[in-house]
């Protein structure tokens, strides 16, 4: 599996790297060791919203190229899902198999078109933004509507992560990762449509 990671400015970075860190571990398990990601954005770096600078290794790359596209969320998605470079740019993701946003990344999934006619969810604090993009908004963590997986607020990106792992691996290797990462919770509030 070829993992696209969308870095872009104003990323909320615990989005991002809360799902990287449970992500990357897909490559200790036999079934899924060949996964390899890519840190992708349309710049060789991003600046967070609170100023940190993080280098991109990958610069536009065609994100039909990807299994998975990963979208993470922050102050930055207001403007972005506006910006035709930017949605254009995530629109080449539309052949990936799986379309994966945690918090207000599933606003760029919608600009792009990828929420349509399926039922997702983002940070409770901006349901009312996503309403437009979706079927209908699920108040809820967790949202995974076929090939489409969006996540609640910023917490919610370590539970997406052990998703995706339950989803590709098994309930075993969740437990594995769990005791890597010394995380003692078990995931509330998903919803598979």
């Amino acid at each position: 599996m070829k993992i696209a990671l969308v870095l872009f400015n104003g990323v909320t970075i615990l989005d991002f790297v809360g799902f990287y860190d449970v992500i990357y571990r897909l490559s200790i398990f036999n079934k899924t060791k060949d996964t390899t990601w890519d840190i992708c954005g349309l710049t060789d770096e991003v600046t967070d919203e609170l100023g940190m600078r993080v280098k991109v290794n990958v610069i536009r790359p065609d994100l039909s190229k990807y299994d998975l596209v990963f979208i993470p969320g922050g102050m930055g998605t207001r403007k972005l899902k506006d910006d035709n470079e930017f949605i254009d740019w995530i629109r080449s993701a539309e052949s990936a198999t799986y379309k994966i946003s945690v918090c207000t990344g599933s606003l760029l999934l919608g600009a792009a078109g990828f929420l349509k006619d399926k039922r997702a969810t983002t940070h409770p604090n901006v349901y009312d933004l996503l309403e437009p993009y979706c079927k209908k908004v699920i108040k809820t963590r967790i949202v995974k509507d076929g090939n489409v997986i969006t996540a609640g607020g910023v917490a919610t990106s370590i539970d997406l992560g052990l998703f995706l792992i339950e989803l590709f691996v098994g309930a075993e290797e969740v437990n594995i990762v769990k005791k890597q990462l010394d995380y003692p919770y078990t995931a509330v509030g998903i919803v598979e449509v």
